[in-house]
């Protein structure tokens, strides 16, 4: 797991749109990575929601928003047009980022262990250094929280 303080993993992931994403658009940028379980899903739709409502608050901080779930690019899309959510969602599908920011985790819901996304969220300065990683986080007012830490850098 990764911790403040570590350097944030590099990506190249396509988005809703299918375009590609690359970490080296954020070079010199602050930006927050969120990675949560499914789309669609009551937790994820709230969370994905907060970040929208708050977008022009992180925009006048200067600081990006970016969405990671294992989803396919066309659930992305789905996802984002049916609750209007206006953050960037990307399309780690191979879960090769969810594995490097140490989220891809096993979990236990109802007695069952299985493998899935932890939700969690990290927050990268302008060095693309993580100031703020914060694992297994709940949904409801996780956006104020990011944004207060974000208006703290």
């Amino acid at each position: 797991m990764l911790k403040a303080g570590d350097k944030a993993p590099e990506f190249h992931l396509p988005d809703a749109d299918m375009s590609m994403t690359d970490s080296s658009e954020f070079d010199g940028k602050a930006y927050v990575i969120y990675f949560y379980p499914k789309d669609d899903t009551p937790g994820c739709t709230m969370e994905g929601l907060e970040f929208t409502e708050l977008m022009t608050d992180f925009e006048a901080a200067d600081v990006s928003i970016i969405g990671v779930s294992k989803d396919t690019c066309v659930s992305h899309a789905a996802f984002r047009d049916k609750h209007g959510i206006s953050v960037r969602l990307l399309a780690d599908v191979e879960g090769q980022l969810c594995d490097a920011y140490g989220v891809w985790q096993e979990k236990e819901k109802n007695g069952e262990k299985k493998m899935g996304i932890v939700r969690s969220t990290f927050v990268v300065d302008t060095g693309g250094v993580i100031r703020h990683a914060l694992y297994d986080v709940k949904p409801k007012g996780h956006a104020e929280q990011v944004l207060e830490l974000v208006r703290a850098l």
